[in-house]
């Protein structure tokens, strides 16, 4: 693509596949690192990078998942993964990934006291939670202590942490983009960037070496049109996965109706009120009658 790079139509960070492919990559350790730094808000010394590699169940009828698995420090397992389409279950797949990093480390580890903390990070290009910001961190907490199980201890204060070992983040990028803030804080300057608009980035790039570094990343990407080939292949493998899920509901729905017509027609229910119920037509309720 012969393209200048202030026109060319740019990759889009909100893919899983794009996301993936320029944080992961040989050399961007250190815009991986400012990124988590931004979202966890604390110093991190060093990244390393897991799954480099893309799956090879890419496009299969999952369509893969593409997820960045990062050590930090030495002493955390972070997974975080771009999640491009709302498939209702963000709950339980965050929680599924947590406990395959915590069960992968108890493997390891022979003492308890050593296995890391685990961090999942999940970036939703979608609204999920009915929660007033974009930006909700999950730990393990204890309830609110029961009238009747009240023991006098002595505490003015109950430890709320079950513990600090597992934390869960969800970023909602259009929740983000509803606030609009200024591009001010490091993690606002990250979230601009993925949601692709780098014209809040003007004064941030200047001052924030890791997010131009980052934009020229997706300049880079952008002019190749192997990234645009795999993008275009993942957006594919996305829709056909969609379809087929849709005609298996499908399927399944009308493979019920038929249940329920066969029953309805045993009791002697009118044909017109069986469509009605049903969906089905007068011509497939009378097969029925005559398979029967």
């Amino acid at each position: 693509m012969n393209k200048n790079k202030e026109t060319i139509k740019k990759l889009p960070l909100t893919s899983d596949i794009v996301f993936k492919r320029a944080f992961s990559r040989e050399g961007s350790e250190d815009i991986l690192k400012a990124l988590l730094e931004a979202i966890l808000d604390k110093p991190i010394q060093e990244v390393v990078v897991k799954n480099p590699e893309l799956p090879r169940n890419l496009y299969d009828s999952k369509a893969g998942v593409l997820d960045v698995k990062v050590g930090i420090d030495k002493n955390i397992i972070c997974d975080i993964e771009m999640q491009v389409q709302d498939l209702k279950n963000i709950d339980k797949r965050s929680t599924y990934y947590m406990a395959t990093l915590e069960t992968d480390e108890i493997k390891k580890g022979e003492d308890y006291r050593e296995i890391k903390n685990v961090i999942v990070i999940n970036l939703l290009n979608f609204e999920f939670y009915k929660r007033n910001s974009y930006h909700n961190i999950a730990h393990m907490k204890f309830e609110k202590t029961k009238e009747n199980e009240y023991v006098d201890m002595g505490y003015t204060e109950e430890e709320e942490i079950a513990t600090s070992d597992l934390e869960m983040h969800f970023i909602e990028i259009p929740k983000f983009e509803k606030k609009n803030p200024e591009a001010k804080t490091k993690l606002e300057q990250w979230l601009w960037l993925l949601a692709g608009r780098e014209d809040k980035l003007e004064m941030a790039k200047k001052e924030n070496k890791e997010i131009k570094k980052a934009m020229d990343i997706i300049n880079e990407m952008s002019m190749d049109e192997k990234e645009w080939e795999l993008y275009m292949s993942r957006q594919r493998a996305i829709l056909d996965y969609n379809t087929g899920m849709r005609d298996a509901r499908e399927e399944g729905a009308r493979i019920k109706n038929i249940e329920n017509a066969k029953n309805m027609l045993k009791e002697k229910i009118d044909v017109q009120i069986i469509e009605k119920v049903t969906g089905l037509t007068k011509e497939e309720i009378e097969k029925l009658v005559e398979n029967k």
